[in-house]
C-alpha cells in the first residue's frame, strides 16, 4: 500500500511539474522558481509522511533539481563536501570513541549525581549547559560535542535519549541567539546593516542580541521544564537506545579524552580550521587504538549526513531560482504597517528557514527588509533583529537548523516528531519576538 501511495504521489508530482512548466513557459525566469517550490512541496509531503526513507527523500531533492536544470548537477551534489557535513562525520567518530573507552559513561554517572537521575533535572541541566556554551561557541559545534556526553548520561540513567536530545538541540539554537558569534544569522544581519543601513544607524553590539535572545532561551527552558516534555516522542521509537554500551577498551579512555579535548580546544581557539581539527581527531582515535576502522565507519549516522547534504541543495535552488525572492516579494510588498511588517518578516523567515539554511534565509530577508523600512520612514533595527531571531528559532523540521539535523539519528526521531514537539515553542518564540523586539528597538 505504501509503495502504491508513493508511486501515486510521485506521478502527481510529475504531472504538476509538467503543468507548471507549460504554464510558465512564456516567462522563463519564473519557471525554475515555480519548479523549485513544487519540488519543495513534494519533498515536504514525503518527509512528513515518510512514504520513503528520509535519506532517500533528501537525495531525490538534488536529483530533481539537477534533472530539471534548476541548478547544475555539480552544484546539486557538491554539498557532500560541505564543511559541516565533514565535521558531522568526524565528530560522530570522535564522540563514539568516548563510548567505546568508557568516558561517556563516567560523565553520565557524574552528572547523575547532580540531577539525582530525574529526567526533568537532566533535561534542564543539559539545556542550560549547551545553551550557554552556544552563546560563545558555534551552536552547531556545541551540539556535536555535547551529544556523546548526553547519550552517556541517558544510558546510565535509563532515560530515553529522545526525551533529551531534541530540547537540547533547540537550546543550542536559542543560546546562539544571545551573542554576535553564537549563530551565523546574527553576524550576517550585522554585515547587512553595515552595508545597507541608513546614516546614523549602528550595527548591533556583541551582547545586544541577548536583550531578546536571553528571553527566548529562558522561554525555551521553562517551556520544556513545565509542559514541553509531554509533546516529545513516546517510548516506542527509542527503547533500543536506552541500553548501556559497555566499554570495550577502558585502557584507552584517557587517549579518547585527550583527543576529545584537543578537538574542542582547537575548534574554540581556532588553532586549526574546524574541519581540520575534527578530521584529525577522527584519525587519531583510530591510530591510538581507541576504536577500529570498522567501528569508525559504523559510528557515522548516515541519515544525518544524507539529510543535511541533500537538503542544502534546496537552499541553493531557493536562492538561485528566485523562489525565495518570489515568496518574500509577494508577501512583504502588500504590508505597510511596521508592526504587521515585523510579524510578516518573522513568520516568513521562520517558515522558509524550516526548509532551507537559516543563514541563507537571513541573507535573503535582511537586504529585502532594510530598504522597505527606510522607504517607509521607520528604523530597520527591529525588522533586522526580528529576522535574525526568527532564523534561529525554528523547530518544526529536522532541516531547519544544523542542531536539529544532528540529533535526528541519535534521538531516533521521525520528521513529524519535530513538528509535534516544536510547534508550541515555534509559536511562543514568534509571539515573544513580535512583542519584545519593538519595545527594545522602537520603530
Amino acid at each position: 500500500m505504501k509503495k502504491l501511495c508513493t508511486f501515486g504521489l510521485l506521478a502527481c508530482a510529475l504531472v504538476l511539474v509538467l503543468a507548471t512548466t507549460a504554464y510558465a513557459a512564456p516567462v522563463p525566469s519564473l519557471t525554475h522558481a515555480y519548479l523549485t517550490l513544487i519540488i519543495l512541496f513534494v519533498a515536504a509531503i514525503l518527509f512528513f509522511s515518510e512514504l520513503v526513507p528520509l535519506p532517500i527523500t533528501a537525495m531525490l531533492v538534488p536529483v530533481a533539481l539537477s534533472a530539471f536544470g534548476i541548478i547544475p548537477a555539480n552544484e546539486a551534489f557538491i554539498n557532500f563536501g560541505n564543511q559541516w557535513v565533514v565535521i558531522f562525520m568526524g565528530m560522530f567518530v570522535v564522540g563514539e570513541a568516548t563510548f567505546v573507552t568508557g568516558f561517556a559513561e563516567k560523565i553520565g554517572l557524574l552528572t547523575l549525581k547532580f540531577s539525582k537521575g530525574k529526567e526533568s533535572r537532566v533535561l534542564i541541566l543539559s539545556m542550560l549547559a549547551v545553551g550557554v556554551l552556544s552563546a560563545f561557541l558555534s551552536n552547531t559545534g556545541t551540539i556535536v560535542v555535547a551529544i556523546p556526553m548526553i547519550m552517556g548520561m541517558c544510558a546510565t540513567a535509563k532515560i530515553k535519549p529522545g526525551k533529551i536530545l531534541m530540547p537540547v538541540a533547540f537550546a543550542a539554537s536559542l543560546g546562539g541567539t544571545m551573542t554576535l558569534v553564537g549563530t551565523p544569522p546574527n553576524g550576517l544581519v550585522n554585515s547587512v546593516l553595515e552595508q545597507m543601513g541608513p546614516a546614523g544607524v549602528e550595527p548591533f553590539g556583541f551582547f545586544e542580541f541577548a536583550k531578546i535572545g536571553a528571553i527566548l532561551f529562558a522561554a525555551g527552558i521553562i517551556y520544556y521544564a513545565v509542559i514541553g516534555r509531554r509533546f516529545l516522542p513516546d517510548e516506542v521509537k527509542e527503547c533500543e537506545m536506552v541500553e548501556v554500551q559497555k566499554p570495550k577498551r577502558p585502557e584507552k579512555m584517557w587517549w579518547s579524552v585527550g583527543i576529545f579535548i584537543f578537538v574542542v580546544v582547537a575548534m574554540v581557539s581556532k588553532l586549526l580550521p574546524l574541519v581540520t581539527a575534527v578530521m584529525l581527531g577522527a584519525c587519531l582515535v583510530v591510530i591510538t587504538g581507541c576504536m577500529t576502522v570498522n567501528e569508525a565507519y559504523r559510528a557515522v549516522d548516515w541519515t544525518t549526513i544524507f539529510l543535511f547534504a541533500g537538503m542544502l541543495s534546496m537552499s541553493t535552488a531557493m536562492k538561485d531560482s528566485g523562489a525565495a525572492q518570489l515568496i518574500a516579494d509577494n508577501v512583504v510588498k502588500h504590508v505597510s504597517n511596521p508592526y504587521m511588517l515585523l510579524a510578516v518578516c518573522c513568520a516568513l523567515t521562520a517558515m522558509v528557514t524550516n526548509f532551507m539554511s537559516n543563514t541563507a534565509t537571513a541573507a535573503l530577508m535582511a537586504p529585502l527588509a532594510i530598504p522597505i523600512a527606510v522607504n517607509g520612514g521607520v528604523s530597520p533595527l527591529p525588522l533586522v533583529m526580528g529576522i535574525a531571531m526568527s532564523a534561529s528559532a525554528c523547530f518544526l523540521t529536522p532541516v531547519a537548523t544544523p542542531p536539529n539535523t544532528i540529533v535526528l539519528g541519535p534521538g531516533r526521531y521521525s520528521f513529524l516528531d519535530y513538528t509535534k514537539a516544536g510547534w508550541p515553542l515555534q509559536l511562543i518564540s514568534f509571539v515573544l519576538i513580535v512583542i519584545f523586539v519593538p519595545m527594545i528597538w522602537p520603530f
